[in-house]
């Protein structure tokens, strides 16, 4: 008889060991939260229900009329509009023999802790990738004006070049959408694939981490800087596989200004390891044989809160 070991209620472990896995786990995820990282942080408050709301300031307009001498002008009012987003669960788990414990060579739990951080940190990143990705604020490569358009032949070659950036900085300048500022010095963010990372380190313009001091380097993927522009490199990068001509992966790099989208804090608490020790199970693991090793997150959501504030550049890569 297969019993679900994961509905076990007992938790089996200490305090001191729970803290333990939650902190291996978190630094396991980290990694992988390249575009969680970038998104305005908001804390999941409890006993709230399902709905997050995301909040954003209205930009005020130029003022156009002059002031009058000895005239005390008309206040402005600040405004505030939320932005709704529906949270959800999210979580895996293996399930681990005694036997397996026992005559492994290596630490099973703590492989396992390792794992389970590593795939929660990469659901978490896919879900914000896919819904920043989803912003209407979009560019094709070589002046296209659909994704089918892009193309690649010995003498076009719809792929991102430093123009394309240049372009898409214009873009977010003219929108108005303001910049993180790191070292006294504002700047826009990039995330790119490797392959796309191939395509840019051809150009002579192209300024890597080794042209600039260590000390300016901070995000963990960050492989160089142009025009203003952060880049920040993770195999997560966003691909509509085959959807250019002839079938090619048309890639699709993320460049955008601070509080563009929104995101959960997984951290607090909310993204954690659970461990079920062998025997923590009572009838539905009689014998004492099976531990689990989960994860899960409490509640998460992803949303755009400033879609002129983002821009998606589609483009082929080099074979």
């Amino acid at each position: 008889m297969t019993q679900n070991t994961n509905l076990t209620t007992a938790t089996g472990i200490s305090a001191t060991m729970q803290t333990y896995y939650d902190r291996k786990l978190l630094i396991n995820a980290k990694p992988n939260l390249v575009h969680h990282k970038f998104g305005q942080q908001v804390m999941l408050p409890k006993n709230s229900g399902k709905t997050i709301q995301f909040r954003k300031w209205t930009p005020f307009a130029a003022v156009s009329t002059p002031l009058t001498e000895g005239v005390v002008p008309d206040g402005q009012t600040l405004e505030m509009t939320t932005v709704s987003g529906q949270i959800e669960q999210y979580g895996g788990y293996v399930a681990v023999s005694d036997m397996l414990d026992l005559t492994a060579l290596d630490p099973v739990i703590n492989d396992s802790v390792e794992l389970m951080g590593d795939q929660g940190g990469l659901t978490v990143d896919t879900i914000v990738r896919d819904a920043i990705s989803n912003v209407a604020n979009v560019q094709y490569a070589g002046g296209k004006t659909t994704r089918a358009e892009l193309v690649w032949t010995t003498e076009t070659q719809d792929k991102l070049t430093i123009n394309e950036i240049r372009k898409a900085v214009r873009t977010l300048k003219k929108n108005r959408a303001p910049q993180f500022v790191r070292g006294g010095k504002g700047y826009y963010v990039a995330i790119v694939g490797p392959e796309t990372t191939y395509d840019l380190q051809s150009d002579a313009i192209w300024q890597d981490v080794s042209k600039y001091s260590a000390a300016e380097q901070i995000f963990d993927g960050e492989i160089g800087k142009l025009f203003g522009v952060i880049f920040v490199e993770t195999t997560q990068a966003k691909i509509f596989t085959g959807a250019g001509t002839e079938g090619r992966d048309v890639g699709a790099t993320l460049v955008f200004g601070k509080n563009a989208y929104g995101v959960i804090d997984v951290e607090g608490n909310n993204l954690r390891s659970i461990i079920k020790p062998k025997g923590s199970a009572g009838t539905a693991d009689p014998l004492d044989q099976i531990s689990t090793i989960g994860w899960k997150v409490g509640g998460f959501s992803a949303k755009i809160l400033q879609p002129l504030w983002i821009v998606r550049i589609e483009h082929l890569f080099s074979n």
